[in-house]
């Protein structure tokens, strides 16, 4: 118990534009701690798709994702230049959408900026359901779902 002329502890703020994967890791055991206690265990799995290079095997390109409590995050999708324009990037939402089926998401969701690729998730699918304004050509970035 705290004597009542004892005022709480200031904790100390450490910034860095560097952080550890160690530090990363230790906020993750907190927050996975705090869902587990408030809602219980979160069901995190992640999913990847990965293109190799033809000589050293090396991933160049691919897909990656998580599910977590029914919904399917892309949170990444790699297509190296020269392998656009031959539905690779439709292949790989294709095996993704399948995967989220078979793990029972009811959606898909992914972020895009303005001069990356809403027009070809627009194709695949998917529609806006959200938007962050911001300067061009960056933004507008735009939050999209597909349900499944």
């Amino acid at each position: 118990m705290m004597a009542a002329d004892t005022a709480p502890m200031e904790p100390v703020l450490f910034e860095t534009d560097t952080p550890s994967k160690e530090a990363y890791d230790a906020l993750l055991v907190a927050i996975r701690r705090f869902t587990t206690e408030t809602v219980g265990p979160p069901d995190n799995s992640n999913f990847a798709i990965l293109i190799p290079h033809p000589e050293t095997g090396e991933p160049i390109g691919g897909l990656w994702a998580q599910s977590r409590w029914g919904g399917f995050l892309i949170d990444m999708l790699v297509v190296p230049a020269e392998l656009r324009g031959q539905g690779v990037g439709t292949r790989l939402i294709h095996a993704a959408e399948a995967e989220a089926r078979r793990r029972g998401c009811s959606h898909m969701w992914l972020d895009t900026y303005n001069f990356q690729a809403r027009p070809f998730y627009e194709r695949c699918g998917f529609e806006v359901f959200g938007q962050l304004d911001g300067p061009a050509p960056i933004y507008p970035r735009f939050f999209m779902r597909k349900i499944l």
